[in-house]
């Protein structure tokens, strides 16, 4: 077996069904899970159709092999979007290719950027660094992991709206460093770098040499329309605002799933770099990752149709703009820049203690809110310090003390993918028991 598959750690859903293990959820209630990061609103029907229709009248259907590069239909519809999104002009042939959705693409591209065997900067033979945010989607972290790299972590700073902190991270570090994994909106923080924010990681790239990757798979919900709170900034928009027309080392990675509501379709697409997408679309040929025909044409139907995608982001925003002032009553919580998740503070839980009739407050206790919560008012939402990690180990090679501080823990993940009744009454039942516990 692989050595490495023993360094990867428990997927945070996998954790949450061992802390809820034997329990028995209060019958009461019926549950309500605000625990998983899945679209739950309708997919728009001419996305079926589409489906339909290429299983009924495609000329070879389902029995040929798709190419790898997907069909020419199918990234002029890529090209298309990015320039109406961005107002982009990307080549379909060389700067762009189908992907089974940003999971597989994420962690498939650590093992095409990735040089276990090259030489370090400081000549100590470690490990390449893969860096990437903390909280952070986990194929970040087991991509680095099965690729023969090393994770660092880089915290997000809760007092800069859960911007991540790159200067916290050594000169050593990034000398060393293959691959930055960017999320933008951000998981779970639902954060939007600014544009100095990416010209310090471009300035970073170009001194160093690494590849950044830029997850924007929750690009498409967003909450205002203006200057300030209006469509996120993108990745290979950031660079082309900056001169940098050739997308040198970077890599944006989309999808489908949350923007059309369609998780299981497993479609998106990468677009940048030719030289790198180029080497991406040769491993992927031995990967053996080519999208289905149909999936090919039911895609670049979805992709040329905006009116689904804004009538999906006005009941996202109708439905935040509901339930985050319910939540707020109670909890340290705000409406995020992007994103379908609410990040929010546990309440310190209120112990009287009966020898001296003496009130302390305790910290908020992520794991403990999660796990209470689900067997009083059968509500699952995700323990915060299952999304991120303790810090770095500093090491030999890294002789500093790094902060060992999870930045996830004492918070939880709220994903409100549910219809708008489902989730207001999910957090009204949260609002009964943070009032119970104080």
């Amino acid at each position: 077996m692989n050595p490495l598959l023993s360094q990867l750690q428990p997927y945070p859903f996998e954790r949450l069904r061992q802390l809820f293990n034997g329990i028995t959820p209060n019958p009461a209630y019926r549950p309500i899970s605000l625990g998983i990061g899945e679209p739950q609103h309708a997919t728009p029907a001419f996305i079926k159709d589409a489906l339909d229709a290429a299983v009924r009248n495609a000329p070879s259907g389902l029995a040929a092999y798709p190419a790898t590069a997907g069909s020419a239909k199918l990234r002029e519809a890529f090209a298309a979007w990015l320039h109406r999104r961005y107002g982009l002009a990307l080549d379909p042939a060389t700067q762009m290719l189908p992907v089974n959705g940003s999971r597989e693409a994420l962690f498939a591209l650590a093992q095409t950027i990735i040089d276990p065997g090259a030489k370090t900067a400081d000549g100590l033979g470690m490990k390449p660094f893969v860096v990437c945010p903390n909280p952070f989607y986990q194929i970040y972290e087991g991509a680095a992991i099965l690729s023969g790299a090393r994770p660092w972590f880089v915290p997000a700073v809760a007092s800069r709206n859960f911007a991540q902190d790159w200067d916290s991270v050594p000169e050593s570090v990034w000398a060393n460093t293959q691959l930055l994994f960017v999320c933008s909106p951000g998981n779970p923080t639902g954060a939007v770098m600014p544009l100095d924010e990416w010209k310090k990681l471009f300035d970073l790239s170009d001194r160093h040499g690494f590849v950044i990757a830029s997850d924007e798979c929750y690009s498409e919900i967003y909450f205002r329309d203006d200057d300030k709170g209006g469509p996120p900034l993108g990745g290979l928009e950031a660079a082309a605002k900056l001169g940098r027309k050739d997308f040198k080392n970077l890599i944006s990675f989309t999808s489908l799933s949350k923007r059309s509501n369609v998780p299981g379709l497993r479609s998106g697409f990468v677009a940048g770099d030719a030289a790198i997408i180029k080497q991406f679309l040769l491993y992927r040929t031995y990967h053996g990752s080519a999208m289905s025909p149909v999936v090919q044409s039911a895609s670049a139907a979805a992709w040329a149709d905006e009116a689904h995608v804004v009538d999906n982001r006005d009941m996202y925003r109708k439905k935040f703009a509901q339930v985050t002032p319910v939540l707020a009553s109670v909890m340290d919580v705000a409406l995020p820049d992007a994103g379908f998740y609410l990040w929010a503070s546990v309440p310190a839980k209120k112990d009287v203690n009966a020898a001296n009739n003496a009130t302390t407050a305790a910290p908020g206790d992520d794991v403990e809110f999660a796990r209470e919560l689900f067997a009083l008012y059968n509500v699952t939402v995700l323990p915060g310090s299952y999304l991120a990690r303790d810090g770095n180990v500093a090491s030999q090679e890294v002789p500093l003390h790094v902060e060992d501080h999870n930045p996830g823990a004492g918070r939880i993940r709220m994903a409100l993918v549910a219809e708008t009744a489902e989730c207001l009454e999910a957090a009204q039942r949260i609002v009964r028991f943070v009032k119970s516990r104080s």
